[in-house]
Protein backbone atom coordinates (compact mmCIF):
# COMPACT_ATOMS: atom_id res chain seq x y z
CA UNK A 1 0.00 0.00 0.00
CA UNK A 2 2.84 2.28 0.88
CA UNK A 3 4.50 1.82 -2.20
CA UNK A 4 1.46 2.03 -4.90
CA UNK A 5 1.05 5.72 -2.62
CA UNK A 6 4.99 6.58 -3.26
CA UNK A 7 4.20 5.86 -7.00
CA UNK A 8 1.47 8.12 -7.32
CA UNK A 9 3.28 10.98 -5.91
CA UNK A 10 6.05 10.35 -8.36
CA UNK A 11 3.41 10.10 -10.69
CA UNK A 12 2.26 13.17 -10.04
CA UNK A 13 5.19 15.02 -9.49
CA UNK A 14 6.49 14.58 -12.50
CA UNK A 15 2.95 15.24 -14.44
CA UNK A 16 3.48 18.52 -12.22
CA UNK A 17 6.07 19.48 -14.66
CA UNK A 18 4.33 19.14 -17.85
CA UNK A 19 0.98 19.96 -16.52
CA UNK A 20 0.14 23.75 -18.16
CA UNK A 21 -3.13 23.56 -15.68
CA UNK A 22 -1.42 23.48 -12.79
CA UNK A 23 -0.79 27.53 -12.69
CA UNK A 24 -3.95 28.12 -13.24
CA UNK A 25 -5.01 26.55 -10.52
CA UNK A 26 -2.76 27.68 -8.23
CA UNK A 27 -4.13 31.28 -9.09
CA UNK A 28 -7.37 31.27 -9.41
CA UNK A 29 -9.61 32.95 -7.11
CA UNK A 30 -13.22 32.85 -6.85
CA UNK A 31 -15.19 36.04 -8.90
CA UNK A 32 -16.76 37.52 -5.92
CA UNK A 33 -18.12 41.39 -7.46
CA UNK A 34 -22.00 40.43 -7.09
CA UNK A 35 -21.05 39.66 -3.10
CA UNK A 36 -20.73 42.19 -0.09
CA UNK A 37 -17.12 42.09 0.85
CA UNK A 38 -17.33 44.06 3.93
CA UNK A 39 -15.24 42.66 6.66
CA UNK A 40 -17.21 41.87 10.12
CA UNK A 41 -17.00 43.71 13.25
CA UNK A 42 -16.54 40.88 16.03
CA UNK A 43 -17.60 41.76 19.47
CA UNK A 44 -16.39 39.64 22.44
CA UNK A 45 -18.94 38.85 24.84
CA UNK A 46 -16.99 36.57 26.89
CA UNK A 47 -14.15 33.92 26.15
CA UNK A 48 -16.82 31.53 24.52
CA UNK A 49 -19.35 33.86 22.78
CA UNK A 50 -19.15 36.19 20.05
CA UNK A 51 -21.36 38.31 18.08
CA UNK A 52 -20.88 40.36 14.52
CA UNK A 53 -24.35 42.03 13.62
CA UNK A 54 -26.89 38.92 13.47
CA UNK A 55 -24.28 36.39 13.52
CA UNK A 56 -23.34 34.19 16.31
CA UNK A 57 -20.91 31.79 18.00
CA UNK A 58 -20.65 30.47 20.86
CA UNK A 59 -19.86 27.56 23.28
CA UNK A 60 -22.73 25.48 25.14
CA UNK A 61 -22.45 23.88 28.97
CA UNK A 62 -22.08 20.65 27.16
CA UNK A 63 -18.90 21.70 24.97
CA UNK A 64 -20.72 22.15 21.41
CA UNK A 65 -19.49 25.51 19.94
CA UNK A 66 -23.07 27.00 18.05
CA UNK A 67 -21.87 28.81 14.86
CA UNK A 68 -25.27 31.05 13.23
CA UNK A 69 -24.32 32.77 9.98
CA UNK A 70 -26.47 34.49 7.20
CA UNK A 71 -26.06 36.67 4.04
CA UNK A 72 -24.82 35.78 0.90
CA UNK A 73 -22.01 33.48 0.41
CA UNK A 74 -18.99 35.83 1.03
CA UNK A 75 -20.89 37.31 4.25
CA UNK A 76 -21.34 33.58 5.64
CA UNK A 77 -17.83 32.92 4.83
CA UNK A 78 -16.16 36.21 6.27
CA UNK A 79 -18.79 35.84 8.97
CA UNK A 80 -17.62 32.28 9.74
CA UNK A 81 -13.98 32.58 9.48
CA UNK A 82 -13.91 36.02 11.74
CA UNK A 83 -15.47 34.13 14.55
CA UNK A 84 -13.97 30.96 14.59
CA UNK A 85 -10.51 32.28 13.79
CA UNK A 86 -8.69 31.00 16.78
CA UNK A 87 -10.05 27.57 16.05
CA UNK A 88 -9.49 27.89 12.81
CA UNK A 89 -5.67 28.01 12.84
CA UNK A 90 -5.66 25.97 15.70
CA UNK A 91 -7.41 23.17 13.47
CA UNK A 92 -5.19 23.47 10.68
CA UNK A 93 -1.93 23.23 13.07
CA UNK A 94 -3.64 19.61 14.48
CA UNK A 95 -4.43 18.55 10.88
CA UNK A 96 -1.74 19.32 9.09
CA UNK A 97 0.33 17.98 12.35
CA UNK A 98 -1.28 15.14 11.49
CA UNK A 99 0.25 14.45 8.31
CA UNK A 100 3.76 15.27 9.74
CA UNK A 101 3.60 12.44 11.68
CA UNK A 102 2.25 10.11 8.56
CA UNK A 103 5.01 11.65 6.24
CA UNK A 104 7.78 13.03 8.48
CA UNK A 105 10.16 12.82 6.15
CA UNK A 106 10.90 16.68 4.64
CA UNK A 107 11.55 15.08 1.28
CA UNK A 108 8.30 13.16 1.07
CA UNK A 109 6.81 16.15 2.32
CA UNK A 110 7.80 18.18 0.00
CA UNK A 111 6.80 15.22 -3.35
CA UNK A 112 2.93 15.26 -1.46
CA UNK A 113 2.78 19.23 -1.78
CA UNK A 114 3.91 18.88 -4.97
CA UNK A 115 1.57 16.05 -6.12
CA UNK A 116 -1.55 17.56 -4.43
CA UNK A 117 -1.19 20.41 -6.64
CA UNK A 118 -1.00 18.74 -9.61
CA UNK A 119 -3.81 16.00 -8.30
CA UNK A 120 -6.54 19.30 -7.65
CA UNK A 121 -5.47 21.22 -11.07
CA UNK A 122 -8.95 20.81 -11.99
CA UNK A 123 -10.62 21.41 -8.24
CA UNK A 124 -12.08 24.72 -8.65
CA UNK A 125 -13.58 23.73 -11.81
CA UNK A 126 -15.78 21.40 -10.01
CA UNK A 127 -16.68 23.33 -6.86
CA UNK A 128 -19.57 26.05 -7.79
CA UNK A 129 -18.80 29.68 -7.25
CA UNK A 130 -21.31 30.17 -4.65
CA UNK A 131 -18.97 27.80 -2.02
CA UNK A 132 -15.23 28.51 -3.88
CA UNK A 133 -16.62 32.43 -2.30
CA UNK A 134 -17.64 30.77 1.31
CA UNK A 135 -14.03 29.40 1.33
CA UNK A 136 -12.59 32.46 0.29
CA UNK A 137 -14.54 34.41 2.90
CA UNK A 138 -13.12 31.83 5.36
CA UNK A 139 -9.38 31.39 4.38
CA UNK A 140 -9.26 34.71 4.64
CA UNK A 141 -8.91 34.35 8.70
CA UNK A 142 -6.55 31.47 8.18
CA UNK A 143 -2.78 31.60 9.47
CA UNK A 144 0.19 32.19 7.27
CA UNK A 145 2.08 29.39 9.35
CA UNK A 146 0.88 26.77 6.32
CA UNK A 147 1.48 28.71 3.23
CA UNK A 148 4.07 26.73 1.96
CA UNK A 149 2.13 23.95 1.20
CA UNK A 150 -0.21 25.97 -0.45
CA UNK A 151 -1.84 30.05 -0.62
CA UNK A 152 -4.85 30.70 2.13
CA UNK A 153 -7.62 30.12 -0.39
CA UNK A 154 -6.25 26.88 -2.80
CA UNK A 155 -5.28 25.23 0.73
CA UNK A 156 -8.78 25.62 2.12
CA UNK A 157 -10.25 24.15 -1.15
CA UNK A 158 -7.53 21.46 -0.97
CA UNK A 159 -8.56 20.75 2.39
CA UNK A 160 -12.29 20.33 1.19
CA UNK A 161 -10.99 17.39 -0.92
CA UNK A 162 -8.69 15.75 1.95
CA UNK A 163 -11.43 13.22 2.88
CA UNK A 164 -11.72 12.23 -0.61
CA UNK A 165 -8.05 12.19 -1.19
CA UNK A 166 -7.07 9.90 1.33
CA UNK A 167 -9.72 7.68 0.52
CA UNK A 168 -8.76 7.49 -3.51
CA UNK A 169 -4.90 7.27 -2.45
CA UNK A 170 -5.04 4.63 0.30
CA UNK A 171 -8.26 3.32 -0.50
CA UNK A 172 -9.42 3.53 2.69
CA UNK A 173 -12.93 4.02 4.17
CA UNK A 174 -11.69 7.08 6.54
CA UNK A 175 -15.23 7.36 7.28
CA UNK A 176 -16.55 4.22 8.16
CA UNK A 177 -19.71 4.89 9.42
CA UNK A 178 -22.75 3.43 10.05
CA UNK A 179 -26.26 5.10 9.93
CA UNK A 180 -30.36 3.64 9.50
CA UNK A 181 -33.68 5.41 8.92
CA UNK A 182 -36.87 4.12 9.93
CA UNK A 183 -40.37 4.92 9.05
CA UNK A 184 -44.45 4.38 8.92
CA UNK A 185 -44.51 1.04 10.84
CA UNK A 186 -41.03 1.23 12.09
CA UNK A 187 -41.09 4.68 13.83
CA UNK A 188 -42.84 5.48 17.02
CA UNK A 189 -45.14 7.82 15.57
CA UNK A 190 -45.04 6.77 11.80
CA UNK A 191 -42.47 9.92 10.75
CA UNK A 192 -39.24 9.58 9.81
CA UNK A 193 -36.10 9.28 12.21
CA UNK A 194 -32.67 8.74 10.80
CA UNK A 195 -29.36 8.23 13.00
CA UNK A 196 -25.78 8.05 12.40
CA UNK A 197 -22.31 7.67 13.76
CA UNK A 198 -19.69 10.00 12.04
CA UNK A 199 -16.66 7.76 12.45
CA UNK A 200 -14.06 10.15 11.05
CA UNK A 201 -11.11 9.96 12.43
CA UNK A 202 -7.80 11.94 12.76
CA UNK A 203 -7.04 12.44 16.48
CA UNK A 204 -8.52 13.26 19.93
CA UNK A 205 -7.68 16.81 19.49
CA UNK A 206 -9.57 17.23 16.09
CA UNK A 207 -12.81 16.59 17.49
CA UNK A 208 -12.67 18.73 20.32
CA UNK A 209 -14.14 21.42 18.83
CA UNK A 210 -17.15 20.45 16.83
CA UNK A 211 -19.66 23.07 15.46
CA UNK A 212 -23.06 22.61 14.83
CA UNK A 213 -23.50 25.53 12.01
CA UNK A 214 -26.44 27.29 11.41
CA UNK A 215 -26.74 29.01 8.46
CA UNK A 216 -29.26 30.87 6.73
CA UNK A 217 -28.35 31.92 3.36
CA UNK A 218 -29.86 34.55 0.73
CA UNK A 219 -30.35 31.44 -2.32
CA UNK A 220 -31.69 27.91 -0.80
CA UNK A 221 -33.06 26.93 2.21
CA UNK A 222 -31.76 27.70 5.69
CA UNK A 223 -29.90 24.19 7.26
CA UNK A 224 -27.75 22.95 10.20
CA UNK A 225 -24.78 20.74 9.80
CA UNK A 226 -22.42 19.41 12.15
CA UNK A 227 -18.58 20.51 11.30
CA UNK A 228 -15.10 21.70 12.22
CA UNK A 229 -13.82 24.85 11.89
CA UNK A 230 -13.02 25.42 8.14
CA UNK A 231 -15.05 23.41 6.74
CA UNK A 232 -18.48 24.25 5.10
CA UNK A 233 -18.72 20.84 3.16
CA UNK A 234 -21.70 18.87 4.94
CA UNK A 235 -21.26 15.38 6.73
CA UNK A 236 -24.18 15.16 8.86
CA UNK A 237 -26.74 17.97 8.23
CA UNK A 238 -30.75 18.66 8.23
CA UNK A 239 -32.63 21.65 6.30
CA UNK A 240 -35.93 23.73 7.26
CA UNK A 241 -37.74 21.93 4.62
CA UNK A 242 -36.96 18.88 6.79
CA UNK A 243 -34.53 17.38 4.06
CA UNK A 244 -31.19 15.29 5.73
CA UNK A 245 -28.08 13.86 4.15
CA UNK A 246 -25.30 12.27 5.98
CA UNK A 247 -21.95 9.97 3.69
CA UNK A 248 -20.91 7.13 4.65
CA UNK A 249 -17.70 6.07 2.11
CA UNK A 250 -17.07 2.88 0.11
CA UNK A 251 -14.48 1.18 -1.60
CA UNK A 252 -13.00 3.57 -4.47
CA UNK A 253 -11.30 3.29 -7.55
CA UNK A 254 -7.76 6.36 -8.01
CA UNK A 255 -8.82 8.38 -10.27
CA UNK A 256 -6.26 11.00 -12.06
CA UNK A 257 -7.71 13.95 -10.85
CA UNK A 258 -10.08 15.62 -8.49
CA UNK A 259 -13.70 16.30 -8.97
CA UNK A 260 -16.16 17.48 -6.91
CA UNK A 261 -15.45 16.68 -3.16
CA UNK A 262 -18.67 14.85 -2.02
CA UNK A 263 -18.89 16.96 1.07
CA UNK A 264 -19.61 19.97 -1.48
CA UNK A 265 -21.86 17.86 -3.57
CA UNK A 266 -23.92 16.91 -0.15
CA UNK A 267 -23.81 20.55 0.99
CA UNK A 268 -25.40 21.47 -2.52
CA UNK A 269 -28.56 18.98 -1.96
CA UNK A 270 -28.31 20.13 1.54
CA UNK A 271 -29.07 23.96 0.55
CA UNK A 272 -30.56 23.49 -2.37
CA UNK A 273 -33.42 20.71 -2.23
CA UNK A 274 -36.70 20.08 -0.27
CA UNK A 275 -37.19 16.40 -1.48
CA UNK A 276 -35.84 13.20 -2.77
CA UNK A 277 -36.32 14.29 -6.31
CA UNK A 278 -34.34 17.19 -6.27
CA UNK A 279 -31.64 15.95 -4.30
CA UNK A 280 -31.20 13.20 -6.86
CA UNK A 281 -31.00 15.96 -9.92
CA UNK A 282 -28.25 17.66 -7.85
CA UNK A 283 -26.38 14.55 -7.41
CA UNK A 284 -26.82 13.57 -11.16
CA UNK A 285 -25.07 17.11 -12.02
CA UNK A 286 -21.94 16.57 -10.16
CA UNK A 287 -18.44 14.43 -10.78
CA UNK A 288 -17.09 13.61 -7.66
CA UNK A 289 -13.31 11.33 -6.85
CA UNK A 290 -14.53 8.59 -4.61
CA UNK A 291 -17.64 6.23 -3.95
CA UNK A 292 -19.88 7.07 -1.81
CA UNK A 293 -23.47 6.27 0.02
CA UNK A 294 -25.50 9.40 0.60
CA UNK A 295 -28.23 8.52 2.20
CA UNK A 296 -31.37 10.90 2.19
CA UNK A 297 -34.37 11.63 4.25
CA UNK A 298 -36.93 13.34 3.40
CA UNK A 299 -40.24 14.74 5.74
CA UNK A 300 -41.77 15.57 2.44
CA UNK A 301 -41.62 12.12 1.19
CA UNK A 302 -41.77 10.42 4.30
CA UNK A 303 -38.71 8.04 3.99
CA UNK A 304 -34.84 7.66 2.64
CA UNK A 305 -32.94 7.14 -0.15
CA UNK A 306 -29.41 5.85 -0.74
CA UNK A 307 -27.59 7.88 -3.54
CA UNK A 308 -24.38 6.00 -4.93
CA UNK A 309 -22.50 7.53 -6.46
CA UNK A 310 -19.27 6.90 -7.62
CA UNK A 311 -16.20 8.16 -10.27
CA UNK A 312 -17.79 5.83 -13.06
CA UNK A 313 -21.43 5.77 -12.37
CA UNK A 314 -24.28 6.64 -10.09
CA UNK A 315 -27.45 4.87 -8.39
CA UNK A 316 -30.55 5.60 -6.07
CA UNK A 317 -31.23 2.12 -3.94
CA UNK A 318 -35.20 2.97 -3.02
CA UNK A 319 -35.73 0.17 -0.76
CA UNK A 320 -38.93 -1.87 -1.60
CA UNK A 321 -41.24 -3.07 0.93
CA UNK A 322 -39.82 -2.35 3.70
CA UNK A 323 -40.21 1.34 6.18
CA UNK A 324 -36.04 1.20 7.32
CA UNK A 325 -32.67 1.58 5.44
CA UNK A 326 -29.38 0.56 6.53
CA UNK A 327 -25.94 1.51 5.50
CA UNK A 328 -22.68 0.95 6.26
CA UNK A 329 -19.66 1.14 3.64
CA UNK A 330 -20.72 -1.00 0.50
CA UNK A 331 -23.46 -0.01 -2.21
CA UNK A 332 -26.69 -1.99 -2.02
CA UNK A 333 -28.07 -0.55 -5.81
CA UNK A 334 -28.07 -2.92 -8.83
CA UNK A 335 -25.72 -0.93 -10.36
CA UNK A 336 -22.82 -1.95 -8.17
CA UNK A 337 -24.34 -5.52 -7.53
CA UNK A 338 -21.56 -6.80 -9.45
CA UNK A 339 -18.99 -4.77 -8.55
CA UNK A 340 -15.36 -6.07 -8.06
CA UNK A 341 -14.54 -3.06 -5.69
CA UNK A 342 -18.07 -3.52 -3.86
CA UNK A 343 -17.47 -7.09 -3.34
CA UNK A 344 -14.17 -6.84 -1.62
CA UNK A 345 -15.45 -4.26 0.45
CA UNK A 346 -18.31 -6.36 1.41
CA UNK A 347 -15.81 -9.79 1.80
CA UNK A 348 -12.90 -8.03 3.22
CA UNK A 349 -13.91 -5.33 5.59
CA UNK A 350 -16.57 -4.61 8.40
CA UNK A 351 -19.10 -2.98 6.79
CA UNK A 352 -20.90 -6.27 6.34
CA UNK A 353 -20.81 -7.07 9.75
CA UNK A 354 -22.31 -3.52 11.01
CA UNK A 355 -24.57 -4.01 8.99
CA UNK A 356 -26.24 -7.18 10.01
CA UNK A 357 -25.66 -5.86 13.68
CA UNK A 358 -28.05 -2.61 12.41
CA UNK A 359 -30.45 -5.26 11.10
CA UNK A 360 -29.83 -7.47 14.34
CA UNK A 361 -30.62 -4.15 16.81
CA UNK A 362 -33.39 -2.73 14.57
CA UNK A 363 -35.31 -6.16 14.54
CA UNK A 364 -35.11 -5.83 18.69
CA UNK A 365 -37.13 -2.48 18.63
CA UNK A 366 -40.07 -2.85 16.07
CA UNK A 367 -40.47 1.13 17.08
CA UNK A 368 -37.21 3.22 17.00
CA UNK A 369 -37.73 6.92 18.78
CA UNK A 370 -34.78 9.11 19.47
CA UNK A 371 -33.87 7.55 22.98
CA UNK A 372 -33.76 4.26 20.94
CA UNK A 373 -31.67 5.43 18.49
CA UNK A 374 -28.86 6.50 20.30
CA UNK A 375 -28.17 3.24 22.04
CA UNK A 376 -28.29 1.85 19.04
CA UNK A 377 -25.58 4.28 18.22
CA UNK A 378 -23.87 3.97 20.71
CA UNK A 379 -23.95 0.09 20.60
CA UNK A 380 -20.60 -1.47 21.50
CA UNK A 381 -21.19 -5.39 21.18
CA UNK A 382 -20.94 -7.40 18.40
CA UNK A 383 -23.59 -9.88 16.61
CA UNK A 384 -25.38 -11.64 19.30
CA UNK A 385 -24.88 -9.72 21.81
CA UNK A 386 -21.02 -10.91 21.93
CA UNK A 387 -17.95 -8.75 23.18
CA UNK A 388 -15.69 -6.84 20.92
CA UNK A 389 -13.47 -5.17 22.70
CA UNK A 390 -13.59 -1.44 23.03
CA UNK A 391 -12.39 0.01 19.61
CA UNK A 392 -13.25 -3.08 17.09
CA UNK A 393 -14.41 -1.55 13.99
CA UNK A 394 -16.70 -4.18 13.97
CA UNK A 395 -18.85 -2.12 16.47
CA UNK A 396 -21.26 0.46 15.65
CA UNK A 397 -20.02 2.07 18.29
CA UNK A 398 -16.20 2.01 17.96
CA UNK A 399 -15.31 4.64 20.16
CA UNK A 400 -13.64 7.24 18.07
CA UNK A 401 -17.12 8.54 16.15
CA UNK A 402 -16.02 12.50 15.79
CA UNK A 403 -20.32 12.95 16.34
CA UNK A 404 -23.55 10.59 16.16
CA UNK A 405 -26.60 12.55 15.31
CA UNK A 406 -30.54 12.01 15.22
CA UNK A 407 -33.02 13.82 12.72
CA UNK A 408 -36.81 14.53 13.11
CA UNK A 409 -37.07 15.81 9.67
CA UNK A 410 -41.02 16.55 10.44
CA UNK A 411 -40.50 18.14 13.51
CA UNK A 412 -37.89 19.28 12.37
CA UNK A 413 -35.62 18.57 15.22
CA UNK A 414 -31.90 17.44 15.32
CA UNK A 415 -29.72 15.62 18.61
CA UNK A 416 -26.17 15.90 18.37
CA UNK A 417 -23.59 14.41 20.36
CA UNK A 418 -21.36 16.17 23.05
CA UNK A 419 -17.51 14.76 23.99
CA UNK A 420 -16.79 12.43 23.91
CA UNK A 421 -17.53 10.56 20.45
CA UNK A 422 -21.16 10.12 21.01
CA UNK A 423 -20.98 9.38 24.28
CA UNK A 424 -21.99 12.36 25.78
CA UNK A 425 -25.20 14.21 26.32
CA UNK A 426 -27.46 14.67 22.74
CA UNK A 427 -28.00 18.36 22.59
CA UNK A 428 -31.51 18.89 20.71
CA UNK A 429 -32.11 21.41 18.59
CA UNK A 430 -35.59 23.03 16.77
CA UNK A 431 -34.48 24.44 13.57
CA UNK A 432 -38.44 26.14 13.34
CA UNK A 433 -37.16 28.27 16.63
CA UNK A 434 -33.51 28.62 15.32
CA UNK A 435 -34.10 30.20 11.95
CA UNK A 436 -37.46 32.37 13.19
CA UNK A 437 -36.75 36.46 13.62
CA UNK A 438 -37.24 36.58 17.32
CA UNK A 439 -34.39 34.05 18.20
CA UNK A 440 -31.91 35.10 20.56
CA UNK A 441 -28.71 34.76 19.07
CA UNK A 442 -26.39 35.22 23.09
CA UNK A 443 -27.29 32.03 24.46
CA UNK A 444 -27.63 27.90 23.45
CA UNK A 445 -30.01 27.42 20.86
CA UNK A 446 -30.93 23.73 22.33
CA UNK A 447 -34.08 22.63 23.92
CA UNK A 448 -32.60 21.22 27.24
CA UNK A 449 -36.05 19.91 27.99
CA UNK A 450 -35.25 17.61 24.79
CA UNK A 451 -32.27 16.28 25.08
CA UNK A 452 -30.91 13.03 25.90
CA UNK A 453 -28.66 12.03 28.69
CA UNK A 454 -25.41 11.07 28.33
CA UNK A 455 -24.20 7.34 28.39
CA UNK A 456 -24.15 5.74 31.55
CA UNK A 457 -21.10 4.21 30.32
CA UNK A 458 -18.65 7.37 30.78
CA UNK A 459 -19.19 6.83 34.74
CA UNK A 460 -17.66 3.33 34.86
CA UNK A 461 -14.21 2.01 35.82
CA UNK A 462 -14.04 0.37 32.28
CA UNK A 463 -14.43 3.52 30.40
CA UNK A 464 -11.36 4.90 32.49
CA UNK A 465 -9.66 1.17 31.76
CA UNK A 466 -10.07 2.04 27.64
CA UNK A 467 -8.64 6.13 28.11
CA UNK A 468 -6.25 4.58 29.94
CA UNK A 469 -5.62 1.71 27.16
CA UNK A 470 -5.53 4.00 24.52
CA UNK A 471 -2.43 5.83 26.08
CA UNK A 472 -0.81 2.32 26.44
CA UNK A 473 -1.63 1.30 22.94
CA UNK A 474 0.23 4.50 22.09
CA UNK A 475 3.20 3.49 24.18
CA UNK A 476 3.23 -0.49 22.50
CA UNK A 477 3.22 1.32 18.81
CA UNK A 478 6.26 3.08 19.60
CA UNK A 479 8.15 0.10 21.24
CA UNK A 480 7.44 -2.19 18.25
CA UNK A 481 8.76 0.34 15.99
CA UNK A 482 11.65 1.20 17.54
CA UNK A 483 12.21 -2.46 18.52
CA UNK A 484 12.72 -1.21 22.38
CA UNK A 485 12.37 -3.91 25.43
CA UNK A 486 9.48 -3.28 28.08
CA UNK A 487 8.54 -5.87 30.57
CA UNK A 488 6.01 -8.71 30.90
CA UNK A 489 4.12 -7.00 33.33
CA UNK A 490 3.48 -4.02 31.24
CA UNK A 491 2.03 -6.38 28.23
CA UNK A 492 -0.15 -8.06 30.71
CA UNK A 493 -1.32 -4.88 32.17
CA UNK A 494 -1.81 -3.26 28.58
CA UNK A 495 -4.11 -6.33 28.19
CA UNK A 496 -6.40 -6.28 31.10
CA UNK A 497 -7.41 -2.90 30.49
CA UNK A 498 -9.32 -4.00 27.16
CA UNK A 499 -9.16 -7.96 27.37
CA UNK A 500 -11.39 -8.82 24.08
CA UNK A 501 -9.99 -7.14 21.90
CA UNK A 502 -8.13 -8.98 19.72
CA UNK A 503 -5.66 -6.20 18.96
CA UNK A 504 -3.87 -6.45 22.65
CA UNK A 505 -2.94 -10.18 21.74
CA UNK A 506 -1.82 -9.53 17.61
CA UNK A 507 0.67 -6.47 19.39
CA UNK A 508 1.91 -8.64 22.24
CA UNK A 509 2.46 -11.51 19.68
CA UNK A 510 4.80 -8.79 17.33
CA UNK A 511 6.69 -7.80 20.69
CA UNK A 512 7.89 -11.56 21.54
CA UNK A 513 8.22 -12.14 17.52
CA UNK A 514 10.64 -9.38 17.21
CA UNK A 515 12.41 -11.02 20.42
CA UNK A 516 12.52 -14.43 19.03
CA UNK A 517 10.49 -15.25 21.77
CA UNK A 518 8.51 -17.83 19.90
CA UNK A 519 6.49 -19.01 22.55
CA UNK A 520 4.85 -16.39 23.79
CA UNK A 521 4.50 -15.14 20.25
CA UNK A 522 2.85 -18.32 19.51
CA UNK A 523 0.35 -18.08 22.54
CA UNK A 524 -0.23 -14.35 21.95
CA UNK A 525 -1.05 -14.78 18.26
CA UNK A 526 -3.59 -17.79 19.13
CA UNK A 527 -5.35 -15.84 21.58
CA UNK A 528 -6.06 -13.74 18.87
CA UNK A 529 -7.89 -15.85 16.58
CA UNK A 530 -9.93 -16.72 19.21
CA UNK A 531 -11.44 -13.43 19.10
CA UNK A 532 -13.60 -11.05 16.92
CA UNK A 533 -10.40 -9.95 14.48
CA UNK A 534 -11.92 -6.76 12.70
CA UNK A 535 -11.11 -8.14 9.10
CA UNK A 536 -10.05 -10.62 6.55
CA UNK A 537 -6.65 -9.10 5.65
CA UNK A 538 -5.75 -8.60 9.34
CA UNK A 539 -7.12 -12.20 10.39
CA UNK A 540 -5.05 -13.61 7.46
CA UNK A 541 -2.01 -11.20 8.81
CA UNK A 542 -2.25 -13.24 12.11
CA UNK A 543 -2.37 -16.46 10.86
CA UNK A 544 0.87 -15.87 8.39
CA UNK A 545 2.69 -14.98 11.56
CA UNK A 546 1.27 -17.89 13.72
CA UNK A 547 2.54 -20.42 10.62
CA UNK A 548 5.91 -18.69 11.19
CA UNK A 549 6.49 -19.09 14.66
CA UNK A 550 5.63 -22.77 14.55
CA UNK A 551 8.14 -23.49 11.92
CA UNK A 552 10.40 -21.66 14.23
CA UNK A 553 9.24 -23.79 17.07
CA UNK A 554 9.92 -27.03 15.33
Amino acid sequence: MKNRIIYFLIIGFFSLLTSCGTSKSKHHKPDITAFNNTKPVVTKISDSAFVSGKNSFLKNKQGLWELYVEGDPLEIGLNTGALTDSLLQKQQRIFFSKITDFIPSKFQQKLLRSFLNWYNRKLYLNVPNEYQTEIYGVSEYSSDEFNNIAPKYQRGLYLHGAHDIGHALQDLALVGCSSFAAWNEKSEDGNLILARNFDFYVNDAFAENKIIAFIKPKEGFPFMMVTWPGMIGAVSGMNLEGLTVTINASKSKIPLSAKTPISILTREILQHAKNLDEAISIAKKRKVFVSESIMVGSANDNKAILIEVSPDKMDVYDVANSDQLICSNHFQGDAFVADKRNLEQITNSHSEYRFERMQELLSENPKVNPEIASEILRNKEGLKNISLGFGNEKALNQLLAHHGIIFKPKEKLVWVSANPFQLGEFVCYDLNLIFSENQVHTKSFQQENLNIRKDPFLETATFQNFKNFKIEDHKIDSLLKKKENTSLEFLQHYQSLNPDYWVVYYKAGLYFYQKKEFAQAKINFEKALNLEITTIPDKEKIEKYLKKVKRKLR
